[in-house]
């Protein structure tokens, strides 16, 4: 169930706001305290036979085994007020799909976690197929220890999509004639299409593209979800000092959303490189040299006029 690397080793960073652990998940979440971790923001492997999976070849209900006691062991180092953030996408095999936010749901709920949002993350490119719909979309699924827990809603407002709608005359009361909604913004849709500053005035919702070989923030890790995901997470769960785990940290844009909004993070990993990765954008990062794509900025549309956007003249022939 999974290749387990025998011994664990923690990397401390020298400002104390970043501890990094090489080895098994299991062995390494052993170290972290009981009740001391605010949020987790990750992303577990999806058993796709990406490079990081390909000595583990696991059918589906190994999948599942393998991750169960996992989930057991990340549910207790959060605290009473704290959050997880797990983000999936679909486990294929022969052209069948298996929604993975199914299988873990459960998992969470038999440890007593309550589902506060399903948020729907929307890219423009993901998987092609031929013989179904192309996948364009993952899962978050956020979950909450307990009934008292952290949300801060200000930081991830959105602009109201009708700031000069008002509470109806006609229905009386203190309220009537007067603005209904907040100054501030509206509370964003659990629907994130990633649209940004001028499309939010358009369309309440959240999009934000997936990673690829042009995105600012590419690296050599193939399933990196991209920071403004990590950071609209951690601004609404945790608050300045707290601890942030990532127990499959990869590229490290767990650490760059923490870290750059003033938390601390520990992140856990079996693979040095990606360790090394996460270590060096950190750096990148306090250096002020990080290229990060800026967040709430809109995805570019190909303009009439360039290539891209005409019709290949083979498609017109054969049409024809």
């Amino acid at each position: 169930m999974g290749i387990r690397v025998s011994k664990s080793r923690v990397l401390n960073d020298q400002q104390g706001d970043l501890k990094l652990t090489h080895g098994d998940v299991l062995d390494a979440l052993d170290l972290v305290p009981d009740q001391s971790v605010q949020l987790v923001v990750t992303s577990p492997p999806y058993n796709l036979r990406k490079i990081y999976e390909r000595d583990q070849k696991m059918s589906l209900d190994e999948y599942v085994a393998w991750l169960t006691p996992v989930v057991e062991n990340i549910c207790k180092k959060v605290t009473f007020a704290g959050s997880i953030c797990w983000q999936v996408g679909n486990f294929v095999r022969d052209g069948e799909v298996f929604p993975l936010n199914y299988y873990f749901y459960n998992m969470f709920i038999k440890n007593n976690f309550k589902l506060r949002n399903r948020i729907i993350w929307r890219f423009n490119f993901g998987l092609h197929s031929t013989k179904r719909l192309s996948g364009r979309y993952d899962t978050l699924l956020w979950f909450t220890k307990t009934d008292n827990y952290t949300f801060n809603l200000d930081p991830i407002r959105v602009p109201q999509l009708y700031p000069g709608k008002r509470h109806a005359a006609s229905k009386g009361g203190a309220r009537a004639g007067q603005p209904s909604g907040n100054p501030l913004g509206k509370n964003p849709s659990d629907y994130w299409i990633f649209s940004a500053e001028n499309c939010f005035w358009e369309h309440p919702i959240w999009e934000i593209p997936n990673i690829k070989a042009n995105h600012p923030e590419f690296t050599a890790h193939p399933c990196q979800f991209p920071h403004e995901l990590a950071e609209r997470c951690v601004l609404a769960f945790s608050k300045v000092g707290d601890t942030v785990l990532d127990p499959f940290i990869g590229a490290g844009t767990t650490a760059v959303a923490a870290i750059k909004a003033n938390r601390r993070v520990i992140g856990i990993d079996r693979s040095a490189d990606y360790l090394r990765l996460t270590q060096q954008r950190v750096v990148n990062l306090r250096a002020g040299n990080l290229e990060l794509r800026p967040s709430a900025r809109g995805v570019r549309q190909p303009k009439a006029g360039e290539r891209v956007s005409q019709v290949p003249d083979e498609w017109s022939q054969a049409a024809e």
